[in-house]
């Protein structure tokens, strides 16, 4: 029997059709799976939430004690992640990464908490990193009222910009970083307080950051990568 052309034509674009895989959502699956939060409330208290690793001080011991704690006054209830040595050195960076998780171009952000210190207070957000020598760093400190942007390249910061702003203590805040190429800025409580370009750092993990003896809770750490 011969078969009509048509009919070929017609069969092969229907077998085309399931054979082939949907565009549209692979492409929405794959930008769901760049975006990442941490609200840190089905973590065990006391722990170090999975996914996360310390760092490491100058003298080889761990870069702080983090682990989760419950609190009341969380901004998602129940649970925070704390910074919680309170000694330390003047250039003792507390810093712990999200293991598995790199970007370039991003939109990072975090709630945190001042809760002590003598020698410093406050905390940061770090992207970008190489390891925990190496990244891009925007902290506020409550004690030098100020917001400031550092490139830390082995492990010596170097300020790129400063904004003087008052920060209550004992009050929650949300820090912000946002960047993409050379271009970063940098929020406080929603407003802009940090425009600068650098491009020492193109890629790298994520993290958070307290300094000397700052003790410091954080909540509802936030990645959404820029494409």
């Amino acid at each position: 029997m011969v078969v009509p052309l048509g009919w070929i034509v017609a069969l092969g674009l229907l077998i085309g059709l399931y054979a082939t895989p949907l565009g549209p959502p692979e492409v929405a699956i794959a930008q769901r799976s760049s975006d990442h939060a941490w609200s840190f409330d089905l973590d065990p208290v006391g722990t170090l939430p999975k996914g996360f690793i310390i760092g490491t001080l100058f003298d080889g011991r761990p870069a702080g004690d983090w682990r989760i704690m419950e609190l009341k006054e969380a901004p998602s209830l129940p649970h925070v992640f704390a910074q919680r040595m309170n000694t330390g050195a003047e250039h003792a960076y507390k810093t712990v990464f999200v293991e598995d998780v790199t970007g370039a171009d991003l939109d990072l952000q975090v709630s945190f908490l001042a809760v002590g210190g003598k020698g410093d207070m406050g905390g940061g957000l770090i992207w970008r990193a190489a390891d925990d020598r190496n990244y891009y760093l925007a902290r506020a400190n409550p004690l030098e009222q100020n917001i400031r942007a550092y490139r830390v390249v082995k492990g010596v910061r170097h300020l790129l910009m400063n904004f003087d702003q008052v920060i209550p203590v004992r009050k929650w805040h949300r820090l912000r970083a946002v960047a993409q190429g050379q271009r970063l800025e940098v929020f406080f409580d929603g407003r802009t307080v940090l425009k600068l370009s650098d491009k020492t750092f193109t890629n790298g993990r994520i993290g958070l950051w307290t300094k000397s003896d700052a003790v410091t809770y954080f909540d509802d750490l936030q990645l959404h990568s820029l494409h």
